[in-house]
């Protein structure tokens, strides 16, 4: 009896790391100081000594039950981009520039091309961000994860000068939102689109129901819902250089506009968003149509094409719509603040 007879290929693991070298590599920045398979990645934080108080911030999440689809769809090379997207647009919503980021890939069993898709992923979202991958692991589970399935977790770190770090407590009446448009679903709410189009009741019928192609939509079903989320990085780096104060800033992940945006407001202060302010993308009508699903609940679950928010000055409006456009994003006038009730109205 031997490791392998348990379950674990250590062999295949070595060439999972192989494989992913020139991924990560095509990652690096110069502050990285180690190479890819040491224990621990290290980065140099001298260059940020510029700053008066260099301030670490930080992010970390998962791609959730959208990786259902992934395995459905046996396509596992833009996971990875949602991956780091949900960490560094945390970190790019406080004001920081990403540095650095790992990754964590449980699976039921380490299939070495598969991982190296998964990784190719996860650099392009990094290459994407301007952060490097400086390290992560791959961990071969049998009996815990069938065989063909994984889990994709990531952790990120970013640094920016305490005086820019963006809180939203100079957040006042008469400031302009703006959107920032999403690419689709992005990596939150996938336990209803799973229920809304069937996906878990036969691997048959839920390949078939991916595979439709929808003239409104542009695409098959499962294209349109596997791409990769959005990443704002550059939009937001954009915004800074064009000499424009972000008041407060929302990424809109779990729980849609009604949860996230509040969170970026201080006592006293109302978000008010014109629901026809910008084109709501067809996918999210369609998970409505077919799911018969409320307003308020699709608000409450989904970006409805809004994949981060910020608040400015009037008079900065246009230049923070020049700088996202340069950045190559989308950006739209959805509403401005009031002073009420702390909360997010939608009319």
């Amino acid at each position: 009896m031997d490791y392998k007879n348990a379950g674990v290929d250590i062999e295949a693991g070595y060439k999972s790391v192989e494989l992913i070298k020139k991924h990560v590599q095509s990652t690096m920045r110069p502050e990285v100081l180690t190479n890819l398979g040491g224990f621990s990645g290290a980065f140099s934080m001298k260059p940020f000594k510029k700053m008066e108080k260099p301030t670490l911030v930080s992010g970390t999440d998962g791609v959730g039950t959208k990786l259902k689809l992934a395995f459905l769809m046996d396509r596992h090379d833009t996971v990875g981009i949602d991956c780091v997207a949900m960490c560094v647009n945390d970190i790019a919503c406080a004001g920081g520039e990403p540095l650095f980021f790992l990754d964590y890939i449980a699976c039921g069993k380490n299939y070495p091309e598969k991982i190296e898709s998964i990784v190719s992923g996860v650099s392009e979202g990094c290459r994407q961000a301007e952060a490097a991958l400086i390290g992560g692991e791959t961990a071969e589970m049998p009996g815990f994860y069938p065989q063909d399935e994984y889990d994709l977790a990531g952790f990120a770190v970013g640094v920016v000068d305490e005086k820019d770090i963006i809180t939203g407590k100079n957040l006042k009446k008469g400031d302009v939102l703006l959107g920032l448009a999403s690419s689709g679903v992005h990596s939150n709410g996938f336990s209803l689109v799973r229920k809304i189009f069937s996906l878990d009741k036969s691997d048959k019928t839920a390949k078939e129901t991916l595979g439709a192609y929808h003239a409104k939509l542009g695409g098959t079903l499962g294209e349109v819902l596997l791409a990769p989320t959005k990443i704002y990085v550059r939009a937001l780096r954009a915004i800074r250089e064009a000499g424009v104060t972000v008041r407060a800033c929302s990424h809109i992940t779990g729980g849609g506009f009604y949860e996230n945006i509040p969170r970026m407001l201080p006592d006293g202060i109302q978000a008010v968003v014109k629901k026809d302010s910008y084109e709501v993308p067809a996918i999210f009508h369609m998970l409505a149509q077919h799911g018969n699903v409320e307003e308020q609940v699709m608000y409450n679950t989904f970006n409805m094409g809004i994949g981060m928010v910020l608040a400015v000055d009037a008079s900065d409006v246009d230049k923070t719509l020049t700088a996202v456009k340069t950045a190559g994003e989308t950006a739209y006038i959805i509403g401005e603040t009031v002073q009420a009730q702390k909360g997010v109205r939608l009319c």
